[in-house]
């Protein structure tokens, strides 16, 4: 027999919809596969770094990027949140008018130059320091980390016994839950059993958004053949930080790890300097997450398991940024569905499991139905 369930619409609070004539593809495959509200990044060019159009900074503004997402097709979406980008520039009282005017619920902290567009970041400890942090804690507004460290030479960057984001979730984020023990943070696509294990250990007002790629692939898949579409920040990691990430988001007692795609298109994925960091995952989110909670030993035959799969894609990220859950639902179908390259006004951009076969033909397991 067929498997088949219907779920609420679900939230991915973690994409990036870019800028220009390929948003409205992006934003049509998020719709399609059954997105009720999204969180989009902020790492434009010039970077969503300023609350309001008004403000006299040289960047583009919460307002406006959210208006732009709108404009290409976002107003089919339940909500929209975008994050402000923390930069040098950043003030507690920019926190505070933006938070008391209900245009700012969340912010993105980049380590300087770590990914792509995070050319504008300032260092952690200046935020800790700057009041900025402080402002975010006493107006509840959500903190978005991507958790590694900046500046590390090689040898620590990716290492047997440590890594950026090791060190970061070691030495930067017990500083944070110690300095802001009310504010809400969310470590970003989380990759390694030392952030799971943070996570788990700092309070309820920490959270963790998990990709699809980090719950199935491993630094072997990239490096196996140089699968460089599977090349994103941060780097898949090992089989041990694989297990506890899936043994987190499919734990029964689970309220903390939740969907976020971090779905990420380049219609140029190799450049003149090396290889664009992200993973295009819009219009198949849910398939793989399925294929991955199913990895992780889920039934998703049985009533049980579909409900740790829903409370992981909308319900727990929902409660977390006090999302309504959506009233409109999809099935997902476990019959196969072909994965085809995504045709933009930009280019042409290439979905992971494409992107990981040399096969004319790619199919996943799961289907969605609208």
């Amino acid at each position: 027999m067929t498997t088949s369930f219907e779920l609420p619409l679900w939230h991915d609070l973690h994409v990036h919809f870019r800028q220009g004539d390929i948003m409205p593809a992006l934003i049509k495959d998020h719709l399609d596969m059954g997105c009720s509200t999204v969180l989009a990044m902020p790492n434009t060019k010039p970077p969503v770094a300023k609350v309001r159009q008004c403000d006299d900074l040289p960047y583009w503004s919460v307002e406006g990027y959210r208006d732009m997402i709108m404009q290409a097709g976002g107003d089919a979406f339940d909500d929209v949140i975008v994050p402000l980008y923390l930069t040098k520039d950043t003030t507690p009282a920019m926190i505070e008018d933006g938070a008391k005017a209900g245009l700012l619920k969340a912010c993105k902290y980049y380590p300087p130059h770590g990914t792509t567009g995070a050319d504008f970041s300032y260092p952690f400890e200046k935020f800790i320091e700057n009041g900025v942090f402080a402002a975010l804690q006493d107006h509840g507004v959500t903190l978005c980390i991507h958790g590694e460290e900046h500046g590390m030479e090689a040898e620590q960057y990716f290492d047997r016994k440590i890594n950026a984001e090791e060190y970061f979730y070691q030495q930067r984020m017990p500083k944070l839950a110690d300095s802001f023990p009310h504010l809400k943070v969310v470590g970003e696509h989380l990759t390694t059993k030392v952030g799971v294990d943070f996570i788990q250990s700092a309070g309820k007002n920490f959270a963790a958004s998990v990709t699809p790629q980090h719950l199935i692939y491993t630094v072997g898949h990239l490096l196996k053949g140089l699968n460089y579409h599977l090349y994103c920040l941060p780097l898949v990691k090992y089989d041990e930080d694989r297990a506890a990430l899936r043994a987190a988001v499919s734990a029964p007692d689970n309220t903390q790890f939740f969907a976020g795609t971090d779905s990420a298109p380049h219609v140029e994925k190799l450049t003149a300097c090396g290889c664009a960091a992200g993973c295009y995952t819009g219009g198949i989110a849910p398939q793989l997450y399925a294929e991955a909670f199913e990895m992780a030993g889920v039934d998703l035959s049985q009533d049980a398991g579909q409900t740790l799969f829903s409370n992981f894609i909308t319900n727990i990220g929902g409660a977390f940024y006090g999302l309504p859950t959506p009233q409109d639902t999809f099935t997902l179908v476990r019959e196969p569905s072909e994965v085809c390259m995504l045709q933009t006004d930009a280019g042409t951009v290439t979905p992971l499991p494409k992107g990981m076969s040399t096969d004319e033909r790619v199919s996943m397991k799961w289907s969605i139905r609208r």
